[in-house]
């Protein structure tokens, strides 16, 4: 919980403020059992109705104060707490945007957003509760213990049993619920996790007829949360009868001996009347207290669990001095080979190999090749074979094992993050469009593009039917994920969105598998039309890189060939068993 604090750093004054408001409060709640023993002890043993109006009047003096300071300590508490949550969500979310894929795969994204909302509210909540509570409740207790002290030395005796005995009963309990409290939240990620998987494959489920099944295993783990939560329950719930019982007898107690000192004349009657009220007092606070046992327990695991995102450092980062120093050499190396062929690089392998975090077995070796400024890439194999991994280290989403990746001649490590991805148009496996409006959607790579520029690109990447089939054109409203598109449209409209950013490397990672082959076609051949453009096709599809410049070919995560179709077929005999599987002799030698 210490980490988190310094999102209260902008909010020092509401932090101070709220609790010393509390500790007026409590103040003046505690002179009022005094007040009360003279009114006992003089006004109504004299019978002097004046006296008993004035202190009358003092004790409903002090409850507005003490309404008035509750209420400017309510105030100040909430704009603290909720400025801290503001901000941790916040500097969470962007964290959160700075991981790379390695680490969010580690984390999982149900996770991730059940500690971005329900665990930041909950140590939001115990934060504010802290600020009313964790000063002013043991303030009462210790401050009526000390005020006992001075009506009877003896009869204080008991506060100073019952009050270690309250503070062990409440330590106890603290100790054992918080490892509960974080088995309560991981059942509950799991319950998360389960319910976004249904929503999301939801189509699937009903076409299969899985709905049942769905709904037992939901109800399985929705059984394991409920037995956890009732187990903390429990135990949480034996802290106000514990502090109760012990409070009573204490109470008790008081009575008892009180009525033998007063009989004895070592005490008043109101003196005893004013140690019950402390008493009473001292149970008020610690049913405060153990509410905000509770709620800090709880808010403790979650600051746990909220310290854990943040523990979780970016592989992929920035370089820093002492990186650039190190691969200064190879660097200065790699020019001097350009200079002596004279052939500016886009892109270049070398010796690369890759495995993902936490396999021993790697998902490409060896990679070593260059591609050349402008050219049209077209990478295939199987499924497996590594097409996708080898894409994604050029715009640094994994950074490789072994060996390096340049652009420009430079090393992707040594680029700044943006201004490497600046240079990069991604368009993923999966369409993902954002809700929106198309125009929206086509200036995340953009921000200052018009309709001109986007008009263009959504025509180059076949779509404009897309948009022009629709009553507000650009205007059009996307929901989540393009739920209101169908799979080809989204991939159209995709394409048209890294097109618009107008970058020098584009990455096609098999973005035209729901296409029909006519339209593919069309793709290829006004992508192959920006001559500037370094273009990679990924694809399971031999037609989609036939027309390639080059075609790279997979194959268990190794460069088995690299050439045009022609040579491809007549050296690469993973290519033509390709080929030959999709196409027919006659469709293959139609490019040869």
């Amino acid at each position: 919980m210490r980490k988190l604090l310094k999102y209260l750093k902008d909010y020092k004054k509401e932090s101070m403020i709220g609790p010393l408001f509390k500790l007026l409060e409590a103040c003046f709640e505690l002179v009022v059992p005094l007040i009360m023993a003279n009114m006992i002890d003089i006004g109504i043993r004299n019978g002097d109705t004046g006296y008993i109006l004035r202190m009358g009047s003092i004790l409903i003096l002090f409850a507005v104060l003490g309404l008035s300071c509750s209420l400017t300590a309510q105030y100040f508490a909430a704009k603290a707490s909720v400025g801290f949550g503001t901000a941790l969500r916040h500097d969470m979310f962007r964290h959160i945007q700075s991981l790379s894929y390695a680490e969010i795969d580690r984390a999982g994204s149900s996770t991730l957003v059940t500690r971005i909302t329900s665990d930041i509210n909950q140590v939001q909540s115990g934060v504010n509760l802290v600020l009313r509570l964790f000063l002013r409740s043991p303030f009462i207790v210790v401050g009526a213990m000390l005020m006992a002290f001075t009506i009877s030395v003896k009869l204080a005796l008991i506060f100073v049993v019952a009050v270690p005995l309250l503070s062990l009963v409440i330590y106890g309990i603290m100790v054992v619920s918080i490892p509960l409290y974080r088995q309560v939240q991981k059942r509950l990620d799991r319950i998360l996790l389960s319910t976004r998987e249904n929503l999301e494959g939801i189509r699937v489920i009903r076409a299969f007829g899985m709905q049942a099944r769905e709904r037992e295993e939901f109800k399985a783990k929705n059984t394991k949360f409920l037995a956890a939560q009732m187990l903390v329950g429990k135990i949480s719930a034996l802290l106000n009868p514990a502090t109760y019982i012990i409070v009573n007898v204490a109470t008790i107690a008081i009575v008892w001996f009180g009525g033998r000192e007063t009989y004895a004349g070592g005490v008043t009657q109101g003196e005893v009347i004013a140690l019950v009220n402390y008493m009473t007092q001292i149970l008020t606070a610690l049913v405060a207290l153990s509410n905000l046992i509770v709620s800090f327990t709880k808010a403790l695991a979650c600051a746990n669990r909220v310290n854990e995102v943040f523990d979780l450092e970016p592989s992929i980062q920035d370089p820093s001095v002492e990186e650039l120093a190190g691969r200064e050499t190879s660097v200065q190396e790699m020019m001097k080979e350009k200079e002596v062929t004279k052939v500016k690089e886009a892109v270049a392998f070398h010796q690369v190999s890759f495995a993902y975090p936490k396999s021993k077995v790697y998902a490409v070796t060896g990679l070593n090749f260059s591609v050349k400024q402008g050219e049209m890439i077209g990478i295939i194999g199987g499924t497996g074979s590594g097409k996708s991994t080898l894409v994604q280290m050029i715009p640094r989403f994994y950074d490789v094992t072994e060996g390096s990746v340049t652009v420009d001649g430079r090393d992707v490590r040594d680029y700044k993050i943006e201004e490497l991805r600046q240079k990069i148009g991604m368009v993923p496996q999966r369409a993902v469009l954002f809700r929106g409006t198309i125009r929206d959607n086509m200036r995340v790579g953009n921000e200052l593009a018009d309709d001109v520029e986007i008009m263009e690109a959504v025509k180059r990447a076949q779509a404009l039917e897309v948009v022009e089939g629709k009553p507000d054109g650009l205007d059009t409203m996307i929901n989540e994920g393009g739920k209101n598109l169908s799979g080809g449209q989204r991939q159209r409209l995709t394409i048209a969105r890294a097109l618009v950013r107008k970058p020098q490397i584009l990455i096609l990672d098999d973005s035209a598998s729901a296409l029909d082959f006519a339209t593919d076609a069309r793709l290829r051949k006004a992508v192959r039309d920006l001559k500037d453009m370094t273009v990679f096709v990924v694809s399971q599809r031999a037609a989609s890189v036939m027309q390639a410049d080059r075609i790279m070919v997979m194959d268990d995560g190794k460069l088995v060939g690299i050439g045009t179709h022609e040579e491809l077929m007549e050296t690469c005999e993973v290519y033509r068993e390709i080929c030959l599987s999709q196409l027919s002799e006659k469709e293959v030698g139609r490019h040869v």
